[in-house]
């Protein structure tokens, strides 16, 4: 921080008293109201953190039930490796916005560096942040995204609409996990307040087995919607009864054949 902010006249948006932060300082706790708040080039915001509640067992269980979902390949939980794992508390921009028709909003910004975009999705409430604590200060990664540029990119996303009521530094615990997949190496977080998994790049199910599956089904029952048309014209009087009957019994053979296939392609992929 320079001198210029030092000598800046700044207030606790607590409580109004009069903060005088020394050189260098970016973290300092409110003498009036014990608020703790984060300076940021002239601006104060609060700063919270939220209390982990999983520990590194409970986080690996979350990252495997994530696993056996229907996101990523069948069975992953069970052929993966995880290689590493790792606890931080990882800063982020939290924004309270209100629109124009009265309705509030939150927007998160990550405020450190991050290969896991995702994380800006996660959901924050209020009445789960508390104060900052010094005691988890060797365990927090230092906030290396300006205030101005988190509200520069809600700009450029479109996502800056509206007044911002609340702007804030959050430290939220986070499990790092790094785990390999036929020779890869992947990462994923986990957030360890609610167990939440983020991760921009896994093993996902493939798609064109589905896709092939539809249009097989596509396919059979396109088929079968032409006898009653071919009926028809072969014979105008009875072929169209006629047509509709063939396509009903051969739907109702076709169907279960059909649904078996794809819960093959579902057990397989």
């Amino acid at each position: 921080m320079d001198s210029q902010l030092s000598a800046t006249k700044l207030n606790c948006t607590q409580c109004g008293g009069e903060l005088h932060p020394d050189e260098g300082q970016i973290f300092l706790t409110c003498p009036y109201c014990s608020n703790t708040v984060y300076l940021d080039k002239s601006k104060v915001v609060f700063h919270w953190y939220l209390a982990p509640t999983l520990d590194e067992t409970k986080a690996q269980a979350s990252l495997y039930q994530w696993m056996a979902g229907n996101k990523t390949v069948k069975d992953l939980d069970k052929k993966t490796s995880v290689v590493s794992r790792s606890f931080e508390f990882f800063p982020v921009w939290y924004f309270k916005k209100q629109s124009q028709d009265g309705r509030e909003a939150i927007t998160i910004e990550p405020a450190a560096a991050t290969s896991v975009t995702e994380l800006g999705q996660m959901k924050l409430l209020a009445g789960d942040l508390r104060k900052y604590d010094d005691s988890i200060s060797a365990q927090a990664h230092q906030p290396t995204v300006p205030l101005e540029s988190a509200l520069r990119w809600m700009e450029e996303q479109g996502s800056a609409n509206g007044k911002v009521l609340e702007q804030a530094l959050v430290h939220i615990p986070l499990y790092t996990f790094k785990y390999t997949y036929r020779g890869q190496t992947y990462t994923a977080l986990v957030e360890a307040a609610t167990g939440a998994v983020f991760a921009n790049i896994y093993p996902a199910k493939a798609e064109t087995p589905y896709m092939t599956a539809g249009v097989v089904t596509a396919g059979v029952f396109l088929c079968l919607a032409t006898f009653p048309l071919i009926g028809y014209l072969i014979d105008s009087s009875t072929g169209l009864m006629a047509g509709f009957g063939i396509c009903a019994g051969a739907g109702l053979i076709a169907a279960p054949l059909l649904f078996a296939f794809a819960g093959w392609v579902a057990a397989k992929v």
